[in-house]
Parts: C-alpha cells; sequence; structure tokens
C-alpha cells in the first residue's frame, strides 16, 4: 500500500461492488455445504409465508361464507402449521447464517493478523496501530454484517418479493395490477432515498473518523495537556468534533424518518386502492371477497421485502467500504521478503559481520539516484547534495569479526539505529550488502537469520502475563533452570525473587507495574535465553533509570556480549568503555573507527561528542 493521499476511514465504498464480493466469497467458499442449507431455508421458508393468505381466502370463500363452523378448523390448523414452519425455516436459516458470518469473522481476522505478523517496520511506519486495530475489529464486524444480512437475506428479500409477484398474478391479474399501481412510485422514492444517503453516509463516516482520530490523539498526549493545562481547550475542540458528528446523525435520522413512514404511506395507500378497485371487481363478479381480503396481505407481504432491501442499503455500503479497508491491508506487499531459493548459514554460526558500501533511506521513492561515487567523504559534495538528502547510511563499509563488541556512537539523526533495523533485516537496503559468516542477509530466510541475531530495544516490549513468559516468550524449548539462569546473568533475578510469586508474578499490559529499569532488565534476560550469535543493543533506556538500576544494567550489558558478535548504539558515551571498538557515524557516514583511547588522541567527531557529554555531566553535577 502506497502512501495514501486519503484517510482510510473515509473510504466511502459503493453499495455493491462486484469485485469485493467475489473476493469475500473465497473466504465463504469453504461453507457452501451451510450456506446451500441456508438458501433451501429461505426458498422453503419464502414458500410456506404465501399459505396463510391463501388460507384466509379458502376460509372466507368456503365455511364462513356457507356458514359452517366446522368447516374453519382444518383450515385453522393448516394456517397454524403454515406459521410454525415459516417460523422453523426462518429460524434454521437465521441460525446457519450467524454461525457462518462468525467463523468466517474468524477466517478473515486471522488471515489479516497473519499478514501484518509478515510485514516489514516500513508497514507500521504508515500505519498507526489504531487503524490496523480497526481493520480487525469494527471493518471485520461490517462484513459479518453483510454476510448474515447482504447476501442470503437480501436474496431472501428479492425471492419472496418475487414469490408474491408470480402467486398475485396466478390468482387474479385484474387485482394484482391494481397492487401494484404503487411500486413505481416506491421505486422513485427508495431510489432519491438511496441518493440522500449516500451523501449523508459519507458525512457520518468523515465526522466518526476524526473523533477517532481526536481520541487517539487526546487520549495519547494527555500527559501533555494536563500539563500545559489545555483540558479546556481539548474539551471544546471535541464538543465541536460532537456537535458536528451529531448534526450529520441527526441528518441520517430524518432521511429514515421521512423515508419509512412514506413507505408505509404508499403501502396503505396501494390497500386503499385495491380496497376501491377490487372492491368493483368483486362486485362486478370477477372476483370473490376471500380473494380481495388475500391480495390485501399479498400486498403487505410485497412491501414488507421493499422496505428491508432499503433499510439493508447502509449496511450494504458500510461493508463495501470495510471490506475496500481490509483488502487494501491484505494487499499490502511485504517489503521484507524471504527468497525464493534460501540460503542456509554455516554452522556452526561465527557473528562475522560485513557492511559493504551500504546506502539506505527510508523513502526509495524519493530518493532519486545513488551518488557513484562514494569511496570518500570528499564524494558528499555539493554536486550531490540534493540527490542524497534522503539518504540515512551513506556508503557505509566495515566488518566485525566474531565475537567482537563494536559500540556505534553518533549525533541524534547519524543513522545509528539504522543500523540496528538492517542488521536484523527489519528493512531492506537500497544499495550495498550487509553479510553474516559472508552470506548476505536477502539471501537468508528471515526467521533463520533472527534466530541467531538478537535485539534489545531501547523501549523494552513486556506482554501480559508472567515473568517467565515474557522471558521465554512461550517457547517452551527454554526450561524453567535457563530461565532462571538467564535472569541471573542478566542481573533480573535479585527484583524478581522480591515480587510477589517470583517468576509466576502477572506482568500487567506493557508491563505498566514494572519499571523501565526492571522492564529493561527483563529484555536482557530474554536476549541471554535465546543465546543468539549477534546481538543488537540500544542503550537509552539507561538515560531514564536511577544511578542504583544504571550500575546493573551496565553490568547485564557486559555480561551479555561477553564472547559474542554485539553491536551497542550508544547514546551515552559512559557506557562504552567495556566494548573492542567503536563506530563514529556522522551524517550517515563512517567518520571514524577505533578504540575509546584511540578516537580520543584523534581529537576529532568522537573527542568533540566526548567532550560535549563530560562537560553536560560536570554542569550537571554542579
Amino acid at each position: 500500500m502506497s502512501s495514501a493521499k486519503y484517510d482510510d476511514d473515509e473510504i466511502l465504498g459503493k453499495a455493491y461492488d462486484a469485485t469485493l464480493v467475489r473476493r469475500l466469497g473465497g473466504f465463504v467458499i469453504p461453507y457452501w455445504r451451510q450456506l446451500a442449507v441456508a438458501t433451501l431455508l429461505m426458498f422453503g421458508g419464502a414458500a410456506v409465508e404465501l399459505a396463510p393468505p391463501f388460507l384466509v381466502k379458502q376460509a372466507i370463500d368456503g365455511p364462513i361464507a356457507a356458514r359452517d363452523p366446522a368447516g374453519i378448523l382444518p383450515i385453522f390448523g393448516l394456517y397454524a402449521a403454515a406459521l410454525l414452519a415459516a417460523f422453523g425455516f426462518r429460524y434454521g436459516q437465521t441460525y446457519i447464517m450467524q454461525s457462518v458470518g462468525q467463523q468466517v469473522m474468524v477466517d478473515i481476522r486471522t488471515r489479516i493478523f497473519s499478514h501484518i505478523q509478515r510485514m516489514s517496520l516500513a508497514f507500521f511506519d504508515r500505519n498507526p496501530v489504531g487503524r490496523l486495530i480497526t481493520r480487525l475489529t469494527n471493518d471485520v464486524d461490517a462484513l459479518n454484517e453483510f454476510i448474515t444480512q447482504g447476501t442470503v437475506a437480501l436474496l431472501g428479500d428479492l425471492v419472496r418479493l418475487l414469490f408474491v409477484i408470480v402467486t398475485m398474478l396466478l390468482l387474479n391479474w385484474r387485482l394484482a395490477l391494481i397492487s401494484f399501481i404503487m411500486f413505481p412510485v416506491v421505486m422513485l422514492a427508495t431510489g432519491v432515498f438511496q441518493r440522500i444517503m449516500r451523501a449523508v453516509y459519507r458525512r457520518v463516516r468523515q465526522r466518526i473518523a476524526r473523533i477517532n482520530a481526536f481520541l487517539n490523539e487526546q487520549i495519547s498526549g494527555v500527559l501533555v495537556t494536563q500539563l500545559f493545562n489545555r483540558e479546556e481547550r481539548s474539551r471544546i475542540r471535541f464538543a465541536e468534533l460532537s456537535r458536528d458528528y451529531l448534526a450529520a446523525q441527526l441528518e441520517s435520522n430524518r432521511t429514515f424518518a421521512i423515508f419509512f413512514p412514506l413507505i408505509n404511506f404508499l403501502s396503505v395507500t396501494a390497500m386503499a386502492l385495491l380496497l376501491y378497485f377490487g372492491g368493483q371487481i368483486v362486485l362486478a363478479d370477477l372476483a370473490t371477497l376471500g380473494m380481495m381480503v388475500a391480495f390485501i396481505q399479498y400486498t403487505d407481504q410485497a412491501f414488507q421485502p421493499i422496505r428491508q432491501i432499503a433499510e439493508r442499503y447502509n449496511t450494504l455500503q458500510s461493508a463495501m467500504a470495510s471490506s475496500e479497508r481490509v483488502f487494501r491491508v491484505l494487499d499490502t506487499p511485504a517489503a521484507v521478503v524471504d527468497p525464493e531459493h534460501p540460503r542456509a548459514l554455516p554452522l556452526p554460526v561465527r557473528g562475522e559481520i560485513t557492511f559493504d558500501n551500504v546506502w539506505f533511506t527510508y523513502s526509495p521513492e524519493a530518493t532519486g539516484e545513488r551518488p557513484e561515487d562514494s569511496g570518500s567523504l570528499a564524494s558528499e559534495h555539493e554536486a550531490h547534495v540534493s540527490a542524497e538528502d534522503d539518504w540515512v547510511l551513506r556508503g557505509i563499509s566495515f566488518t566485525i569479526p566474531a565475537g567482537q563488541a563494536v559500540a556505534v556512537v553518533g549525533a541524534t539523526g547519524a543513522g545509528k539505529s539504522s543500523l540496528v533495523s538492517l542488521m536484523a533485516r527489519f528493512y531492506d537496503i537500497q544499495h550495498g550488502s550487509i553479510t553474516l559468516d559472508g552470506i548476505d542477509l536477502r539471501e537468508l530466510r528471515q526467521t533463520e537469520l533472527r534466530r541467531h541475531v538478537s535485539a534489545v530495544p531501547q523501549d523494552p516490549v513486556c506482554f501480559s502475563g508472567t515473568i517467565a513468559s515474557n522471558i521465554r516468550l512461550h517457547d517452551t524449548s527454554i526450561s524453567d533452570e535457563q530461565v532462571r539462569r538467564a535472569a541471573e546473568i542478566a542481573r533480573a533475578a535479585p527484583f524478581i525473587e522480591r515480587l510477589p510469586g517470583g517468576y509466576d508474578y502477572e506482568v500487567r499490559e506493557r508491563g505498566s507495574n514494572l519499571s523501565v529499569g526492571q522492564r529493561q532488565l527483563l529484555a536482557f534476560a530474554r536476549a541471554i535465553a535465546f543465546n543468539p550469535e549477534v546481538l543488537l543493543i540500544l542503550d537509552e533506556a539507561t538515560s531514564s533509570v536511577d544511578t542504583e538500576t544504571e550500575a546493573l544494567i551496565q553490568e547485564a550489558l557486559e555480561r551479555l556480549i561477553h564472547g559474542r558478535t554485539s553491536i551497542v548504539i550508544a547514546h551515552r558515551l559512559s557506557t562504552i568503555r567495556h566494548v573492542d571498538r567503536i563506530l563514529v557515524l556522522h551524517k550517515g557516514r563512517l567518520v571514524e573507527d577505533g578504540s575509546h583511547e584511540e578516537l580520543l588522541a584523534k581529537r576529532g567527531y568522537y573527542y568533540r561528542l566526548y567532550q560535549l557529554q563530560f562537560a553536560e555531566q560536570v554542569k550537571s553535577e554542579r
């Protein structure tokens, strides 16, 4: 999905889109047997519902006209049986269709979730979490309404209408034509209603989308709102958006309030015309009294599906819009894909990493051509400045021998975090190559790569569940002893053992009942438990913890990188003296490479970064 120029939540959708319906059919086809049964029940119900008016005709023209009370009883029995049969058919059809709808919902949600899990980080950069959750919940619910009310149910309405019309024509074509007098007016009114509701529906959707966006923004930023005393201004803005939504919704209500009484009026008018003209036909002995009474009931039956079809217009339009949004997600190709013929890493994996002339940007469509001369800093030249503006990494080349710990430093925006994302292949580079033990990462399956390369993010992620499940991530191959051992190495064991229940302590959503430092130590324990050959670490979290916790984290960090290839993205230079080597990035270029002492002696970029941070530290201590 390319960057959309409009909000997906404001897609209006057609009332019926054959292409989308065919695609939805792919989810429904596995349940064709249930649908076939529901369709048969629908036809059976439509046929049985024709019986009561005909039985009324028989009763009026037969036993009632002959003043024979005993003759009414068998007709009454048939009438009751027809009602019970109609109930049974309707119940069976509704139950089956609702069951199929729920099963299809599960299938669609599972397909969307599986697709989202395969997407690269670039997809999540463009799609807010709230929007994706809406696709999995609200939009799938709308599709359920379409399946249960917009397919077989809509077909059922049309079949009932057709059955009634054919029955009326077969019984008495004169009375039938009188009953049909108002049909053209009904069709005209329905067409006008649908056009008006399409415009109203657009306004309602746009306004509810704006409310959802505002709520998401305000709830996420409630800290800032409270900090700067903007609650009243936010309340006023929310009230304005709510009033706009209310106005659109009231307009929708007014349209329905006019349409349905109008249809009822036309229905009653049709019956009045039938009484007047039909009465004359009865008096002319061209029809019986019982026939006219039956036609009054058939006329009412004919208007019922017309009303229901109009009611389902919004359901159909909402379902089409939701299906379009759902398929936009499913049709989004993965930016990072496994090769058709993947290679395998030679075992045992040593962990040697090589970046060879790596160029990378998050916006490949905006970069133009890569500058050809990328071998030296001199190539960062006025002639290529415009072409390079969007490049995050520019001609990066270095090799990390197996088992070496390397820190990457640089100012904000230098490209440090991008190295981690590329090494874990969350994104693909545009030029050059990144190899692990001599094999290009793009030639490996992502699952195999991430089996040997692990990362500790700067914002440690915790899931709902126990401490132990957060360390092993439900991998049953990691034993309880390995979990405890990993926690001890990561220096997380002391705080875990102080928690009620220890390793069975329940972690709330996003780890809200743990401190930042505790979540960081859990992330270290998780990395140790999976024992990767290559470890990628971002140390930003240490900037927001107390001194004691920071000391624990630093000790855990030293244990974590011992004996394995490690890349530490260092934001605080005081945390990296224990590494073997330091890479310095500046504006996407590798400008210095060496040990802490060597780089200080050069008095270059690293020296200036170190002096700047040291001066700030001294100032803060004063």
